[in-house]
């Protein structure tokens, strides 16, 4: 029981101790103690000594920017910032290209116009920020289901079979190219109009088979791409197609046609869209 002690003495050497008794004998209890001083701490010690709270503020890499600070004690603050603009990259960045800065507290004004608003790495620092607030999710929706297909409506007929469009449209066509009879419809027109009607043979995925086999976990197949059909993806589709009009850009702008009117011109459908504008500049020949 004595070596024990010893051997505790010798591994706690920053913590305090407590007399007790075990079983008659008298033991001493190390009591963890915290540190003063950020230092190393080996695995005997790790268990007896508490972190400190607050963070040295004495570096401990004082090698590093040894050249710079040569430098400047030696030619002087001048020569020493033509080195820098010479040699490094970005000699004003706050925090030397470094993810991390140096120091840690470094703190940095990430206001153009008060200088009292700044910023430092870390701080407040996470752990010290309010819980996190995790958004309440409707009855059977599922917060993973990031699929992006299922509301991408310009997309929406991508099918070749129906020559890319909307397959009422492409049966409107067919039924205007028929003949006045029956007697005197084109066969192959009438076939045209079979498929349209039949819809599309393609699947945007693979039909419920993947690499292992064919897989049902999910009724509408809408669960991962493999088993998307057209039926069952058109049918999410319609929940998001747009319903509304969008404004063209001419009618936010404020007497676009005063410039045809006074000109005695047609005016236009809409004034010249400002992307397609040619700068003068641009059309007069370098030479």
């Amino acid at each position: 029981m004595k070596t024990a002690t010893k051997e505790l003495q010798k591994n706690a050497p920053a913590a305090g101790a407590a007399a007790t008794k075990v079983g008659g004998e008298a033991m001493e209890v190390v009591e963890p103690r915290m540190l003063e001083t950020p230092r190393a701490v080996s695995p005997e010690d790790i268990m007896n000594v508490i972190p400190p709270r607050e963070s040295t503020t004495v570096t401990m890499m004082p090698w590093r920017g040894w050249i710079q600070r040569w430098i400047g004690n030696t030619f002087g603050p001048k020569r020493l910032q033509q080195f820098r603009e010479k040699f490094l990259f970005m000699p004003d960045d706050d925090y030397d290209l470094s993810q991390a800065p140096f120091p840690a507290n470094k703190e940095v004004q990430i206001s153009k116009t008060d200088p009292s608003i700044k910023a430092a790495y870390r701080y407040p620092s996470p752990g010290s920020q309010p819980a996190v607030r995790i958004p309440r999710l409707e009855d059977g929706e599922d917060p993973y289901d990031s699929g992006h297909f299922k509301r991408d409506t310009r997309r929406r007929y991508q099918f070749s079979e129906l020559s890319f469009q909307d397959p009422k449209v492409s049966e409107l066509q067919l039924e205007l190219m028929k003949g006045p009879s029956d007697k005197e419809d084109d066969p192959e027109i009438n076939e045209q109009i079979g498929k349209v009607s039949a819809g599309p043979d393609s699947s945007p995925g693979n039909k419920g088979r993947f690499a292992t086999g064919p897989t049902d976990f999910d009724p509408t197949g809408l669960r991962a791409s493999m088993s998307v059909t057209w039926e069952e993806a058109n049918k999410e589709l319609d929940k998001h197609m747009p319903d509304h009009l969008p404004t063209p850009i001419h009618m936010k702008k404020i007497g676009w046609e005063k410039w045809y009117e006074d000109r005695d011109l047609p005016i236009p459908m809409g004034d010249y869209y400002e992307d397609l504008k040619v700068p003068t500049h641009k059309r007069i020949a370098r030479w």
